[in-house]
């Protein structure tokens, strides 16, 4: 009798401790979706402006699987087309980007992190323009700490320019927190526009976002870039210019 009873509270003593276990056990990392809304004070793109210095309300959608793999959708508004085609006296109706993205990011060593993917740049109602503005890049990125840095290569004609295709933008990264809610950021690039070498350029930016909480953040940066003024100014403005960009966004 006194065998069984100890047999029955070792029995009970594990079920005890497997269930307590089983408590405090980490859960498995879950698949996540996550919309965010933005407004810009303008909306620059690699240094250039796409808005003609008009503000820009932007909309992505991120979706992300624990394995690596993650996909991708932005929109925002641009009046960039529109003022091409007024330069070359003629209309459109296009005054939106559509981005859809995919890829896989996955570690190759200790906080290493590789991430390879694909971006479709498409302009709705922008079948006035020849060549296409729309663009296919696909990338490959990598990431330690506070830096990361990122290749993107086009597969088609880039952004209209003519015989483009195989450009490429390198750019390198940096992010870090200085102080609570508050991350410091800077880029250095490189545009090159294959066969069309004045419309290459190098990008500087620096700024810093603030963590307001429940999702909302805000922040600004300053860009400038080296591009040539004679290539890159349309209807007065000069595209590549220095600018203060301020924004808002909220995630759900």
């Amino acid at each position: 009798m006194k065998k069984s009873l100890s047999l029955m509270s070792i029995s009970l003593a594990s079920l005890v401790t497997a269930h307590a276990q089983a408590q405090t056990a980490p859960a498995a990392p879950e698949a996540t979706l996550t919309p965010k809304v933005s407004l810009y004070s303008e909306y620059e793109y690699r240094g250039i402006a796409q808005t003609a210095e008009k503000p820009a309300l932007q909309f992505n959608l991120d979706y992300a699987h624990p394995s690596g793999f993650y996909l991708g959708t932005f929109v925002t508004n641009i009046k960039w087309l529109k003022e091409a085609a007024k330069a070359g006296n003629f209309s459109t109706d296009a005054n939106i980007e559509w981005d859809i993205f995919g890829g896989y990011k996955f570690e190759i060593a200790k906080d290493v992190t590789l991430d390879i993917g694909y971006l479709r740049y498409e302009y709705p109602s922008s079948g006035a323009f020849n060549p296409s503005p729309n663009t296919d890049e696909i990338y490959i990125g990598v990431a330690s700490g506070a830096f990361s840095a990122k290749y993107s290569h086009s597969t088609s004609n880039l952004f209209g320019f003519g015989n483009s295709k195989g450009s490429g933008f390198t750019e390198i990264n940096w992010s870090q927190e200085i102080m609570p809610k508050l991350v410091a950021n800077a880029q250095v690039a490189r545009q090159t526009v294959k066969n069309n070498g004045d419309f290459s350029y190098t990008v500087y930016k620096l700024g810093a976002t603030y963590d307001l909480g429940d999702g909302w953040a805000a922040g600004g940066y300053l860009k400038d870039t080296n591009a040539k003024t004679a290539f890159y100014t349309v209807n007065g403005k000069d595209l590549g210019k220095a600018r203060l960009v301020a924004f808002i966004a909220k995630s759900f």
